[in-house]
């Protein structure tokens, strides 16, 4: 009794026990780690984001001062309050070196062959003295270039001298000087200006001047530069690894999260008013607020302010260091006389194209925003085509008064005669074409109807805020833009649209897209990166962004890559979504000679209800169709033939998708690659679906579903049709259930079923089409 009751109060003593705490990491270095103040920004020193990257049990100290050597460091006692607070198990990191070759300078300078090695030394013996865990870091990179563009190492025999002492002591090395050097050259000789302290004069309190810094930090190239150091932890396996934070997206940790810029504006305000500019219903703004705009870029940048009223305009062209900003209460309405569009050339849906202008553009620019909680209306009524099987029998009579023509079915409504030959015969309209002039898209202008922003190979983006009305195509489109921020943007549009997708990222590079709400006639959240040849030929990915905290009420599709990712589209993150009554939840699709590789998606909570097609659809036959068949439509399975594999054969990999709910879809789960490239290593987990379907699995490869929920209206629960390496885990499903897997097909093969309740069900699995017994397993 007595070894029973202390057994008990063992067990109870432990459920209650404080958690182990994490180590200390101690940090101890110069200007390029240390912590800076507030008033210093943008200034930031690697050593102070570091913590971010770790759970809150670890205790990140940053002893690192601005213009320290191994020297001064020791010799102005700041070592021995390092060596006061380490305990056993900490971690030190040391970097030192860029003070260290100060030779005129008596009290920093330190030899790297003899002074600088022998103080390594003692760092690394009098940290494990304590009990410490050291960890050598190279001196990081300054930005230096010669006149052909090649980096300009200037560190002299330091970085060497770091990896003997590491050596000799085996001791952990992170070679920082090395993957910092290999960060610059990714980033160009332009790109690697936003790691360092370059930038023009007025941005910032401490600075009104000018400044080119190309050893310290701005806040963005200290998040890189620190994340480089925790994947080199990681990749070494060194045990401080098992302290990284994970993020909220699936096999992921957050420093492999994309570091993103926001820009930033000169303090000067430029008001439309001061230009002519009037709010009424009859003055076309355009010219005040260009005006306006030109003398803010003159002045270095600033804020054009539209301010509460009513402001007609045309197209209105953006140039750098402009926030464009619409103040709370301020419509902008573009004009809805289309002759104010001027055509210009373009893109259109990924190909190079003649369209009619933008009612907001820019073109090579950086540091550009569309601010503030008013609204802008892109008069979309008058370009779009309607079809009447998206109206009601009123609405239909209603747009009919209005004008336009009708198609010789009378089933689809056009602005006008010109608008109803284009969308008849689009063909060359929709790409540039050879043999055809200016003149040729000018006599058809009305079917070149714009996407509402278009923002093409602009730096720093930022679309904070406003509310985006009734856009005459796609509404938000940045195209080839790199450190893209949107957020706070509301997107409405009429549902029966075509082409009216609400945010299109296309060939775009770093970027968040975050608390936005959407509602819209086509695809809401779309990645795309070019069409076909053309845009395999450009080869720009749209890769590393963040899709967080939004909500869509209509759309084809809540997330979406595709139709259009030619030049590939990898390491998107998406969690925290609401999808309510989209066409389809996610949804990705693309088709043979598009091309492109689409992998390293990461997919976390998402909730949806009310999803008239399917929740999670990998469609690699997509044939730019509704996704939900209207009435007297047919929704046929095309017929799935071997085709010879090239460069326009697309493909599906390494989607890690968790925690999705969806409350009502037609299909849970649809997966349809093809024969000569099957959609392959798609892992979906922790995820319940109640629909009428459950799981279509067709030419896949490599798949796994661990505890998800099917519940099915459907008597069949799965359906797998010449797929391999198909893994199904406690899956749960409806009780009217008789059947867990129908296996179709003579190449499936490798498909098992485990952890799964089977008692009471009429058939595990049944075999058609050739397909073999031998191809299902039960676990």
């Amino acid at each position: 009794m007595k070894n029973i009751l202390a057994i008990g109060l063992l067990c109870i003593a432990t459920a209650f026990a404080p958690k182990s705490s994490g180590p200390k990491i101690h940090l101890v270095g110069d200007s390029t780690m240390a912590n800076k103040n507030s008033y210093d920004a943008p200034e930031t020193g690697w050593g102070q984001v570091f913590h971010s990257f770790f759970v809150e049990d670890v205790e990140v100290i940053n002893y690192a001062i601005n213009g320290r050597s191994t020297k001064s460091f020791r010799d102005q006692g700041h070592w021995k309050k390092v060596l006061d607070n380490i305990s056993k198990g900490d971690y030190v990191l040391i970097q030192f070196g860029h003070n260290d070759q100060k030779i005129s300078d008596s009290l920093r300078y330190a030899a790297p062959q003899t002074d600088y090695r022998q103080n390594l030394q003692r760092y690394v013996d009098e940290a494990k003295a304590k009990g410490g865990i050291p960890v050598l870091i190279t001196p990081v990179m300054r930005r230096k270039f010669d006149e052909n563009g090649a980096i300009v190492d200037d560190h002299g025999d330091y970085p060497q001298v770091v990896k003997e002492v590491a050596l000799k002591n085996q001791v952990s090395l992170i070679d920082l000087h090395a993957i910092s050097q290999n960060i610059i050259k990714e980033h160009g000789v332009e790109g690697s200006k936003d790691l360092y302290m370059i930038f023009e004069g007025g941005l910032y309190p401490k600075f009104k001047e000018a400044r080119e810094d190309n050893t310290h930090f701005t806040a963005y190239g200290a998040q890189v530069m620190a994340a480089a150091v925790a994947q080199d932890i990681f990749n070494q396996k060194i045990p401080l690894k098992d302290w990284l934070k994970k993020s909220p997206y699936p096999n992921t940790f957050t420093f492999q999260l994309p570091a993103i810029i926001t820009p930033i504006f000169r303090k000067d305000t430029f008001d439309i008013r001061n230009f002519g500019a009037r709010s009424d219903v009859k003055t076309v703004n355009t010219a005040a607020i260009n005006q306006a705009i030109a003398a803010a870029a003159v002045n270095g940048g600033g804020t054009v302010l539209i301010p509460k009223g009513l402001w007609i305009s045309g197209p209105i062209t953006l140039k750098s260091n402009i926030n464009l900003h619409i103040a709370e209460g301020a419509l902008l309405q573009f004009s809805d006389n289309r002759a104010d569009y001027p055509i210009i050339e373009t893109t259109w849906e990924g190909n190079v194209a003649y369209r009619c202008q933008a009612p907001i553009s820019g073109k090579d620019l950086h540091n550009i925003a569309i601010t503030g909680k008013g609204t802008l209306d892109g008069a979309g009524q008058v370009w779009k085509q309607v079809k009447k099987s998206k109206l009601t029998e009123s609405q239909w009579k209603t747009l009919l008064n209005t004008g336009g023509v009708l198609n010789d079915k009378k089933d689809a409504w056009y602005p006008s005669e010109t608008s109803k030959y284009g969308n008849e015969n689009p063909t060359w309209l929709n790409k540039k074409t050879e043999g055809k002039t200016l003149a040729d898209y000018e006599a058809y202008r009305d079917f070149l109807r714009p996407n509402m922003i278009s923002l093409s190979n602009c730096k720093h983006v930022l679309l904070d805020g406003p509310t985006f009305l009734n856009s005459p195509a796609w509404t938000l489109h940045p195209l080839l833009c790199e450190h893209v921020t949107i957020k706070n943007v509301n997107v409405k549009k009429p549902w029966f649209g075509q082409n009216n997708d609400a945010l299109d990222l296309e060939s775009c590079k770093n970027g968040i897209v975050e608390n936005c709400t959407f509602d819209t006639g086509d695809d809401a959240i779309c990645i795309k990166s070019g069409k076909d040849e053309e845009g395999r030929l450009r080869g720009k990915a749209t890769e590393n962004f963040i899709i967080r905290n939004n909500t869509v009420f209509h759309g084809h599709g809540g997330f979406v890559i595709g139709s259009e990712m030619s030049g590939g589209v990898k390491n998107l993150f998406v969690t925290n979504c609401n999808f309510l009554g989209t066409d389809i939840g996610l949804r990705f699709k693309t088709k043979r000679d598009r091309g492109g590789v689409v992998e390293n998606i990461f997919i976390s909570d998402i909730q949806m209800n009310n999803i008239p097609g399917e929740a999670i659809l990998f469609d690699m036959y997509y044939q730019a169709k509704d996704p939900v068949p209207l009435e007297g439509e047919e929704n046929t399975l095309p017929e799935i033939l071997a085709m010879p594999y090239n460069d326009g054969t697309p493909a599906f990999k390494d989607f890690y998708i968790e925690n999705i709910n969806c409350k009502g879809a037609e299909t849970a789960i649809m997966l349809r690659g093809l024969p000569e490239q099957n959609i392959k290593n798609i892992s979906i987990k922790n995820s319940t679906f109640s629909s009428n379907k459950g799981l279509v699995c067709i030419e896949a490869q490599n798949i796994s579903l661990e505890n998800v929920l099917l519940d099915t209206k459907s008597k069949t629960v799965a359906q797998i049709q010449n797929s391999t390496d198909i893994r199904l885990s406690n899956i749960s499903y409806s009780p009217t259930a008789n059947l867990l897997v129908e296996i179709n097909g003579a190449r499936s093969k490798n498909i098992s079923l485990s952890n799964t309740l089977t008692k009471g069900i009429q058939n595990v699995a049944t075999f058609k089409s050739k397909a073999s017994k031998k191809a299902f397993s039960l676990k």
